[in-house]
């Protein structure tokens, strides 16, 4: 369990959190969401040093990890940032042989059980086929995958990434979140960063919303959903679904919405006076109901991150 006490953050010696206090759940998939800027990567970089703890304690199983060196505190907490640097003409097997870094000696030799471990984490992420290619000639995709394996070989009990499906397609991101769910199952912890609210409440047993850099709650996101701190905080409303796979969301901004509405009540020749009753259908719709609503031209439009559809 990771459990974050009082916790003051700075960066460049100006506090950007202040007084957090949190717990991420052992064994469990943890969503932290928010706004940019509202300092999520900031409240996980402080477990690799890239941000400076000035007040309050960090425990994993209530050890306090602040108090050890970074390479003890790699051998806990596999960190996947969400920039990540490729060194040209490196090979996948060897950025992926990097997350046994804090096992070896000085003379970074391998041993076995480490060799193991690397087969064993290209192996789970499918990447063992790409193991003498350059990662730099690599797709946005496989890359990430690669990365992946990277911190799966450092074997820890905690695993947190940052952005983790930016390059994925559709099925790349079914396929990641498959194997997270795989990673829980064997008892890892899971600290996810995401920006899309479906993928979000879908994959995750627990939400940390984020905003104007507090913690605006941290419950399951069945909780969440009820409290509509996810509307007030991104000023958007949501559609649920449900078929044999499960439940699914539909997430829009409320001007975008609002858009929507005015378009049916034209489309179906009804007064504009009568808005309410076109909401009421709107949440009571079936699926298709729904979508033969929603324009082309505004599914299409620039501001497409405005709906978030996910499965």
């Amino acid at each position: 369990m990771l459990k974050y006490e009082h916790v003051n953050v700075a960066v460049s010696r100006t506090n950007i959190l202040n007084d957090i206090n949190i717990t991420f759940p052992k064994g469990q998939i943890t969503t932290i969401i928010g706004p940019n800027g509202c300092g999520k990567t900031t409240l996980l970089q402080c477990l690799n040093g890239c941000s400076k703890v000035t007040a309050g304690t960090i425990t994993v199983d209530n050890e306090n990890i602040l108090s050890l060196p970074l390479k003890e505190r790699a051998k806990r907490i596999a960190f996947l940032p969400q920039i990540r640097t490729v060194i040209p003409v490196l090979p996948v097997r060897t950025l992926v042989e990097h997350g046994r870094f804090p096992y070896l000696g000085f003379t970074r030799r391998k041993t076995d059980k480490d060799n193991e471990i690397v087969n064993n984490s290209m192996e789970f992420t499918n990447v063992m086929p790409y193991s003498e290619d350059n990662t730099d000639t690599l797709s946005g995709g496989i890359r990430q995958r690669v990365f992946f394996s990277m911190i799966l070989a450092q074997d820890s009990r905690i695993i947190i990434m940052d952005e983790p499906v930016t390059y994925l397609d559709l099925e790349g991101k079914r396929t990641f979140f498959s194997m997270v769910n795989k990673l829980k199952k064997s008892g890892k912890t899971i600290i996810l960063v995401l920006h899309d609210l479906s993928d979000a409440i879908r994959i995750s047993d627990n939400l940390v919303i984020m905003n104007d850099r507090k913690i605006a709650i941290s419950d399951t996101p069945a909780n969440c959903l009820k409290t509509h701190i996810i509307e007030d905080v991104f000023h958007t409303t949501y559609k649920k679904f449900s078929d044999d796979e499960g439940d699914y969301y539909v997430f829009m901004k409320l001007y975008i919405y609002i858009i929507i509405l005015i378009y049916t009540a034209i489309l179906i020749n009804v007064p504009l006076l009568h808005l309410p009753a076109i909401h009421t259908i709107w949440q009571t719709a079936d699926c298709i109901t729904a979508y033969a609503c929603i324009p082309e031209f505004i599914i299409r439009c620039p501001l497409n991150k405005s709906i978030t559809i996910g499965r």
